[in-house]
C-alpha cells in the first residue's frame, strides 16, 4: 500500500521538477558571492540623502549592500525622496480620522568612472495611519510608518539593482576576487 502511494507521488513530483527545469528560471544570486550580481552590488556606493527619511533609507540600503563582497566603488547610487502625509477620513467637525504616509524615491545608478547614468528608476510605497486621541500615539505611528516604508523602498531598490546587474553581467563572466 505504501509503495502504491509513493509511486503516485513520485510521478507528479518528477513531472513538476522537469517542468520547472525547462522554464528558464535561474537564481538571481547564483554563484553566491562570486556571482556577477553580488560583485556588482558590492561595488555600489550610496550617496547621502537629505532628511530623516533619507537617513533611514540610506541606512537600510547600506545594511543590505553590506552583505555583498566589497570592491572598489564602480557605481554611485543617488536618491531623491518625496515624503508626504495626507489626511482623509474627515469627521463632521472637520477633524481627520486617518492619514496616508507616502514615500517615493527616484534613484539613479551612476558609473563612478564616467559619470554616466546607467539606471534611472523609481520606487515607492504607502501606509495607512489611524489618528487617535493621543497626539503622542499618532506621532509614534507616523514614525513607525516611515521606518517601515524606508525598509520597503530599500528592498525595492536593491531588487531593481540586482536585476540590472543580472542583465548586464550575463554578457561577461563573473569577476574573481
Amino acid at each position: 500500500m505504501r509503495r502504491a502511494r509513493a509511486s503516485l507521488l513520485i510521478g507528479p513530483l518528477l513531472l513538476a521538477s522537469l517542468t520547472l527545469a525547462g522554464c528558464g528560471l535561474r537564481p538571481l544570486y547564483s554563484s553566491g558571492s562570486r556571482g556577477a550580481v553580488a560583485q556588482a552590488l558590492g561595488g555600489v556606493e550610496v550617496a547621502p540623502i537629505e532628511g530623516k527619511a533619507g537617513w533611514l533609507v540610506r541606512n537600510a540600503l547600506v545594511d543590505r549592500l553590506a552583505a555583498m563582497p566589497k570592491g572598489a566603488p564602480t557605481y554611485r547610487l543617488k536618491i531623491e525622496l518625496d515624503d508626504q502625509i495626507t489626511g482623509f477620513g474627515i469627521r463632521a467637525d472637520d477633524s481627520v480620522t486617518r492619514e496616508r504616509r507616502t514615500l517615493r524615491a527616484r534613484y539613479q545608478l551612476v558609473e563612478a568612472g564616467r559619470g554616466t547614468v546607467v539606471l534611472d528608476a523609481t520606487a515607492g510605497s504607502d501606509a495607512g495611519i489611524d489618528i487617535v486621541s493621543s497626539e503622542y500615539a499618532t506621532i509614534a505611528a507616523e514614525n513607525t510608518a516611515l521606518e517601515n516604508l524606508s525598509q520597503v523602498i530599500a528592498d525595492q531598490i536593491v531588487a531593481r539593482l540586482a536585476l540590472y546587474a543580472r542583465r548586464t553581467g550575463e554578457a561577461s563572466p563573473p569577476q574573481q576576487p
